[in-house]
């Protein structure tokens, strides 16, 4: 069961927010660096979503395995324990040596991710004060893919600018983590009665009864963004330097993180939509955007592909934040970490699966022709997904 604290001193939902998009950061941080550690160790691009889909297994692995785990231990343990491995997987890429450490970077990055993704969500939301329920909802999603966009733009900006590009991005997030770390141990437990876990053994993902009607429709819809998500943070760089012919490292960071600050902003406008026409309408953002990738690609104009990076992540912005809303009121509280760990859980297949397949793809049809395909599938399920909830509309939002 979780509680709000009557404290206010401590610091609260924007403290939690910060930790989380600190977290968030580090795992966008090696995107804009493939192409340079492609150079280095001379492997394919098949190899780089390998590499990206080890991050992502991470991600899942842990939210099948420990998606609940806060509900009984309490947030703040599962909080230092996702900084912990965020840190270690910042060590590997500083001492990586060949592509071993950056697997395992990335695993430790992805297990950071599945750790951060159910439980710093589900803290930023109980710190909230009475009233506020819908903002720390906002808060959450915003520190959620506000991080995941400064981490791109923060490395690319440091890689083509300054010295040391494959050491200086991680040295700089470890201080910020180390700053996560001080306001975790600052931050109010929300959990009553945590307790340690009596066996390590996975605990798996569930999702009540009373949430499945909900939780479906706003599952897929998650999954079919994070998949435009996957393709901006694995692939993307690639299709920037290799399709286009722009190799300045800032640049691509920028044109990820374009992707994100649409997402920021798809999640500031849900509230004006409401949960049952922002849904439908994300999808069809995404499928715009996504129509606009597949134009960039065809006619090789970069400020296309940033119009589709913008467009499509405002449709899964309105997208994710209404359907992880409608998933977090239907969810009993003592429930609520394991359902958003199991609605995690779906979005990250969404960002791993279709990105392995354009990484396999483009060994046989080119990165071009695979992008489109990519785009051609992703637009065919978000059109699914928003006709559907058309037809059977999301409960109405009562906060509006």
């Amino acid at each position: 069961m979780t509680v709000r604290t009557g404290r206010r001193r401590r610091p609260g939902s924007p403290a939690a927010a910060g930790v989380f998009a600190i977290g968030m950061a580090g795992t966008t941080l090696p995107t804009p660096l493939y192409g340079l550690y492609r150079h280095q160790l001379g492997f394919s691009e098949l190899m780089v979503t390998v590499v990206f889909a080890t991050y992502a297994l991470g991600v899942i692995a842990v939210l099948f395995g420990a998606g609940d785990v806060s509900d009984e231990t309490g947030r703040r343990p599962v909080l230092f324990a996702a900084l912990g491995l965020s840190a270690a997987s910042d060590l590997c890429f500083l001492l990586e040596d060949g592509l071993p450490p950056l697997l395992l970077g990335r695993l430790l990055s992805g297990s950071a991710a599945g750790l951060f993704s159910g439980t710093a969500t589900a803290a930023v939301l109980e710190l909230a004060r009475p009233g506020r329920e819908s903002r720390a909802g906002f808060a959450a999603t915003a520190a959620n893919m506000g991080g995941l966009g400064c981490g791109p733009l923060l490395s690319g900006l440091l890689a083509q600018y300054a010295p040391r590009p494959l050491a200086l991005p991680f040295l700089v997030h470890l201080l910020l983590l180390a700053l996560a770390t001080v306001m975790t141990w600052r931050l109010p437990e929300t959990v009553t009665n945590p307790h340690r876990l009596n066996s390590l053994r996975p605990q798996g993902v569930r999702v009540p009864p009373a949430v499945r009607g909900v939780f479906a429709p706003a599952a897929v819809a998650a999954f079919a963004g994070f998949a435009l998500l996957g393709l901006f943070t694995s692939i993307a760089p690639s299709f920037v330097a290799q399709t286009l012919g722009e190799h300045n490292l800032a640049v691509s960071g920028a044109v990820v993180c374009a992707v994100f600050t649409g997402s920021t902003l798809g999640q500031a406008l849900t509230g004006r939509f409401g949960l049952r026409t922002a849904l439908p309408a994300g999808c069809l953002f995404l499928v715009l955007g996504l129509l606009l990738v597949a134009g960039s690609l065809a006619a090789s104009a970069l400020p296309v592909l940033a119009a589709g990076a913008l467009c499509g992540g405002t449709g899964q912005g309105l997208a994710f934040r209404a359907a992880l809303t409608a998933v977090s009121a239907a969810a009993p509280p003592e429930h609520r970490g394991g359902t958003l760990s199991a609605f995690f859980l779906v979005a990250y297949l969404g960002l791993s699966l279709p990105v392995v397949g354009v990484g396999a793809l483009t060994m046989a049809l080119g990165l071009r022709d695979a992008g489109l395909a990519f785009a051609a599938c992703i637009v065919a399920v978000a059109v699914v997904v928003g006709g559907y909830v058309l037809r059977c509309p999301l409960p109405r939002d009562e906060q509006g």
